[in-house]
């Protein structure tokens, strides 16, 4: 089948069917400036409407037996594994996704559609003791109308792994993806979806700009916020959903850092770090930002990682094979840019990279920094190696937690002296022996402090909390007497 026909979503939004929009959005290549389509974007009155249609779809859903809201998860899991070839495609072309990237996001969807379709039918409720005369348990009820809010870096895997759950459970969707990247972070799920099965009504595509995130998460229907973004809009988006009384879940930046322990394997920890600092252009929340190398192989270390910076070539995945595709837009490889040479102008040395080539950028190794520097500090999501030395255990330990975000740490070396460390370390996510990033469907995904909520993404036990409402029942064989 052909999943994305551009004669079913050009100029369109999914809300109780593909309805014509009145404003567009034009999806541009960002390796080339080429359109590949126009997709329309929603207004704060379709949100409104949008939100008012799931509420009332999502009670029959709700009632659905468990089993068919399970054959429609599988049947997206079927429909993305036939189709990945088209999606990855898209993922390439309007992502800025190298092929292997591109692949890796499609198998992360197929994985979570079969995660999830076992969700329907998993245990959501405790029996309780009671003083009472009385059966006590507590069960899981859908929230009710889920808002989902999706970013341009992994658009497909990112959205739906909230969509996903959220349908799983009984939930409908008002999903917003990035509009940079709306067909393969929105039409793609939507398409799925609707040859899935789904019934209409329950997942509405709205993708749109900053009025249009404030309408999904103010609609009096929606009950749950899942936002994955920038630590900025995702503090706005909690102080919103704060006064409102509403549930949000946000995963947000990280500046991660891998730390290179004394003998480690120099040429392995250097392989490791150039993929968790180069991995899609370093445009990922779970990017090394920050390598953190003991003293005795410092030199060692910066020398491999430099040469294996300048043996990754940039340019158009679509067209070439290459290592990194371009940044998502002109904005952000300026902003890359100006990271790196206001850290260069302030002492910092330039390893390898350090200048834009077309719509892309180099892999770039700064030496010789200090903790103050921007290159340290800031999350720069682009492809930018830090590396800085340490001594002592402590030292490593204070370094790694000096640092707003607490998403992912790695530690390459000996296991035991890596456990010591990990005890240290405040992070949602640490990989011995491995570098910073990673994701499983099954697995609890999420950061602390500046990083996020928390762990409300991947596995059961994660996505039943996030996407349900405990709800506590009590039952007499007869009515209880009371004193009045």
């Amino acid at each position: 089948m052909t999943l994305l026909d551009n004669d079913v979503w050009s100029k369109k939004l999914l809300s109780d069917g593909w309805q014509d929009a009145t404003r567009e959005h034009q999806v541009t290549e960002p390796a080339t400036g080429a359109q590949l389509g126009t997709v329309g974007l929603a207004t704060p009155e379709d949100v409104r409407r949008a939100a008012t249609r799931a509420a009332e779809a999502q009670r029959t859903w709700a009632a659905t037996p468990p089993q068919q809201r399970a054959a429609v998860l599988r049947r997206a899991g079927e429909l993305f594994t036939e189709c990945a070839a088209e999606i990855e495609d898209w993922l390439i072309r309007e992502a800025g996704s190298v092929r292997a990237k591109a692949a890796f996001e499609v198998r992360l969807a197929i994985g979570e559609s079969f995660e999830c379709a076992a969700l329907p039918t998993h245990p959501q409720g405790d029996v309780l003791t009671s003083e009472e005369v009385r059966w006590s348990f507590a069960r899981r009820r859908p929230a009710g109308v889920v808002s989902v809010i999706a970013p341009f870096n992994f658009p497909l895997a990112l959205g739906l792994r909230s969509v996903a759950p959220a349908l799983a459970l009984g939930n409908a969707v008002l999903l917003k993806p990035d509009p940079r990247t709306a067909v393969s972070g929105g039409v793609v799920i939507a398409r799925i979806f609707e040859e899935a099965g789904l019934p209409s009504g329950l997942l509405h595509l709205l993708p749109g700009d900053s009025a249009v995130g404030q309408a999904v998460v103010e609609a009096p229907e929606v009950r749950v916020i899942s936002f994955t973004g920038s630590t900025p809009v995702g503090r706005a988006i909690g102080e919103q959903a704060g006064r409102l009384l509403k549930r949000a879940h946000l995963e947000l930046g990280g500046n991660n850092a891998l730390v290179v322990l004394p003998g480690a394997d120099v040429q392995k920890a250097a392989s490791a770090g150039a993929f968790g600092s180069y991995l899609h252009q370093g445009q990922i929340c779970m990017t090394t930002g920050r390598h953190i190398v003991h003293e005795s192989l410092l030199d060692e270390y910066s020398t491999a990682l430099a040469s294996k910076a300048r043996a990754l070539p940039v340019g158009d995945p679509a067209r070439e094979d290459v290592a990194l595709g371009p940044i998502i837009d002109r904005r952000q490889l300026e902003r890359v840019h100006g990271i790196v040479t206001d850290s260069v102008a302030a002492g910092a040395t330039l390893a390898a990279g350090g200048e834009i080539d077309g719509a892309g950028y180099p892999a770039t190794v700064l030496t010789g920094l200090t903790t103050d520097m921007r290159a340290w500090r800031e999350e720069i999501f682009g492809p930018v190696a830090p590396v800085i030395g340490f001594s002592t255990l402590e030292e490593a330990a204070r370094i790694v937690n000096d640092c707003e975000y607490g998403l992912s740490v790695g530690i390459l070396g000996d296991v035991g002296t890596a456990m010591k460390l990990a005890d240290r370390i405040d992070s949602g996510k640490i990989h011995i022996n491995e570098q910073t990033v990673d994701d499983e469907p099954n697995a609890p995904f999420g950061g602390v402090k500046a990083s996020g909520t928390g762990s409300r993404f991947g596995g059961a036990a994660a996505n039943i909390e996030a996407f349900t409402e405990a709800q506590w029942v009590t039952v007499r064989p007869d009515i209880a007497d009371y004193p009045f």
